[in-house]
């Protein structure tokens, strides 16, 4: 692919992402955070690396970095200043033979994260999505995911639902019974 396809292709993924998170996060009364999702994809680290390791939006970029270099830079770049990404919050405990631990999100942020995951799932699988694929996803990797456990439980209560349920349930619950106003934002 050319260079300028290459940049076209990688700015509609996003747009086209973002637009889908937008949309859910507003559905679940997080408008700022619908408005302000992923702006870190714009800076040059990420964005850069994205059209130079563009899959055709078959595939996260991120995935063609980290074969090609033995990282991603734009992942470690995105996930430390994203906090609807588990690894943000992925700290030493303060017992320090305990390691690496997975520190408690606030709901909104786990919100984000499912959002996020519904909309990556669309996005990278536009043909064949339905409303178990975000769930299949996160089980298919969920043996190294380091999570707190009420990140883990919350997450897999709303991809679950997303599951069996189908979206109006999942964000009539998210809506009706989770207080994301008095969430913390930090």
């Amino acid at each position: 692919m050319s260079l300028w396809k290459n940049f076209w292709g990688h700015l509609g993924t996003i747009l086209h992402h973002k637009k889908l998170v937008r949309h859910y996060l507003f559905r679940a009364g997080l408008y700022k955070q619908g408005i302000m999702h992923d702006w870190s994809k714009y800076s040059p680290v990420e964005f850069f690396a994205g059209v130079k390791y563009y899959q055709g939006g078959v595939k996260s970029p991120n995935h063609k970095e980290k074969l090609t270099k033995g990282y991603s830079s734009a992942w470690l770049h995105h996930k430390g200043r994203n906090k609807h990404h588990y690894e943000y919050w992925i700290d030493f405990t303060d017992q320090p033979d305990k390691g690496l631990q997975g520190m408690k999100m606030p709901d909104r942020y786990i919100v984000e994260m499912f959002c996020d995951r519904i909309a990556a799932s669309k996005n990278y699988n536009r043909n064949t999505y339905d409303d178990a694929f975000p769930l299949r996803y996160y089980e298919k990797h969920q043996s190294h995911y380091v999570m707190h456990p009420h990140t883990k439980e919350l997450l897999e209560k709303l991809l679950h639902m997303l599951a069996d349920e189908g979206e109006k349930a999942a964000f009539h619950y998210i809506r009706s019974e989770l207080d994301l106003k008095h969430s913390p934002k930090y």
